[in-house]
């Protein structure tokens, strides 16, 4: 799923939730705009970094893609930051991260 896809089908969703915080729908239109802008803004970024053996940029990437619903995206860039850590505590987070994935789960 794509960002545009996530903002066309939960853009209502998220509208809702924001005008319950908020109290104002101009201000949650607003917001969910710029939360949308800034995480494919995020995504753009990590991309040009140029740190392909730095396990912290895909780890980092896969938690934009899994929260944005790119999930096969996701799964690419938790698997490559389990290749690059010899942290079992880090390890063992992306792996939980996997297994939610293939589950269906979101969390956090």
């Amino acid at each position: 799923m794509t960002l545009d896809q996530v903002f066309r089908e939960q853009w209502g969703r998220v509208l809702a939730t924001l005008i319950g915080f908020l109290g104002d729908f101009d201000l949650a239109e607003e917001a969910a705009q710029e939360a949308f802008a800034i995480a494919e803004a995020g995504l753009r970024l990590v991309a040009h970094l140029g740190l392909d053996d730095f396990r912290y940029l895909h780890s980092t990437r896969a938690e934009l893609l899994r929260r944005l619903g790119r999930t096969d995206e996701a799964r690419d860039a938790y698997r490559r930051a389990g290749e690059l850590t010899d942290d079992g505590a880090e390890r063992r987070f992306l792996e939980r991260r996997l297994t939610e994935l293939a589950a269906g789960t979101r969390s956090g």
